[in-house]
């Protein structure tokens, strides 16, 4: 997985030092309270140690999750991921979709200053130039903040799906620019 750069931020493998900013993170409700079916809370660190492992051995040429740092002091301020979508059905674990979704989950402490916007513009230029064609994201229909970042980075609303994750979600594309 490579490291991606922007003007302000770094996005980069995540490594297991860095659980205590996963925990801190996904322990938030206000991080936590719209991803998931139901959304729940990290517990404890060990939840965050098994998540790093599992998004370190992502095997894919494209598909990645970054911590997302800041340039020159290094601080951890966020989550960006570029996977597979699961498709809604009735089997768990839910089945892949053939679809790449793109997310972000970045530290309330850090919210407002267009770092979001930023690292997804980055791994969605990523997407498209490793030859990705199509971009999904979804977020819960009460989530403004995440739907504004999906418009800022060019992504089109479609609508509301019941498609993925078994839920009811804003559905947004993008697509590769045409050479």
């Amino acid at each position: 997985m490579p490291t991606l750069e922007t003007n302000r931020l770094i996005l980069r493998p995540w490594e297991p030092e860095d659980a205590d900013f996963a925990f801190d993170l996904y322990s938030r409700w206000e991080v936590q309270r719209f991803i998931g079916n139901p959304p729940r809370v990290m517990t404890g660190r060990a939840e965050a140690e098994v998540r790093i492992r599992d998004w370190r051995q992502m095997d894919n040429p494209v598909h990645a999750v970054w911590v997302v740092q800041l340039k020159g002091s290094g601080q951890l301020v966020g989550n960006l991921l570029l996977k597979s979508i699961p498709a809604s059905g009735p089997s768990l674990p839910l089945q892949p979709s053939g679809d790449t979704e793109i997310g972000w989950h970045f530290h309330p402490d850090h919210w407002g200053h267009g770092f979001a916007t930023e690292a997804a513009a980055a791994a969605l230029n990523f997407a498209f130039a490793s030859g990705l064609r199509r971009v999904v994201a979804v977020t819960a229909p009460a989530n403004a903040a995440s739907q504004k970042v999906c418009i800022r980075i060019g992504m089109r609303h479609l609508g509301r799906t019941p498609r993925y994750y078994n839920s009811l979600c804003e559905l947004f594309e993008a697509t590769a620019p045409q050479p």
